[in-house]
């Protein structure tokens, strides 16, 4: 299984043009959504799949054919 789960904030801040602080405060408000949910988490990372229903709204926009 060589396909990454999670995005880090590195990979979040560039893909949606903020910078890492910013990216990091993302990941870490999601972290907390999952935490209350059951769910463990990592530091400083996001499930890929939770990160694009939560922002992207299902698909990463680049996924999503025209």
């Amino acid at each position: 299984m060589n396909e990454k789960l999670y995005y880090t904030a590195a990979e979040i801040a560039q893909m949606i043009g903020v910078g890492r602080t910013s990216a990091y405060a993302i990941v870490k408000q999601m972290n907390e959504e999952l935490k209350s949910r059951g769910y463990l988490t990592v530091g400083g990372k996001i499930p890929k799949e939770f990160f694009n229903e939560k922002y992207f709204g299902g698909s990463h926009p680049k996924e999503v054919s025209a």
